[in-house]
């Protein structure tokens, strides 16, 4: 098992730009909040793809602070606004949904796809 220490963000930051040689200011609070609003708003999965893009677009544009908090905000209005497919549960009621109890169902002749 590997036992997880907490780690400061900024020292996390710090190492992570000299690793990856970028000389950068980083709104982690900007981007966190983006992150979370994609992950409840869109799928957990485009929480990270959302902030790498971001990413992207600030590079390309040499962005200074300002133009990065203007992407990033256009980015969660995105979010915010992303329409689900019909029929989907509301992501907020998900922990409100009854999941039968199959545990006494032997599944062990199940047959799945590959």
């Amino acid at each position: 098992m590997v036992n997880v220490v907490p780690v400061n963000l900024h020292d996390w930051i710090d190492e992570l730009s000299d690793t990856l040689d970028v000389e950068t200011e980083v709104d982690e609070a900007l981007i966190l909040d983006l992150a979370a609003a994609t992950a409840r708003n869109v799928e957990k999965t485009a929480a990270p793809v959302t902030a790498y893009l971001l990413g992207v677009a600030a590079g390309a544009r040499d962005a200074n602070p300002e133009v990065v908090e203007a992407l990033a905000a256009r980015a969660q209005a995105l979010a915010e606004g992303w329409d689900r497919p019909a029929g989907a549960p509301d992501l907020d009621a998900i922990d409100d949904i009854e999941i039968p109890d199959d545990s006494l169902v032997d599944h062990s002749t199940d047959e799945y796809a590959r």
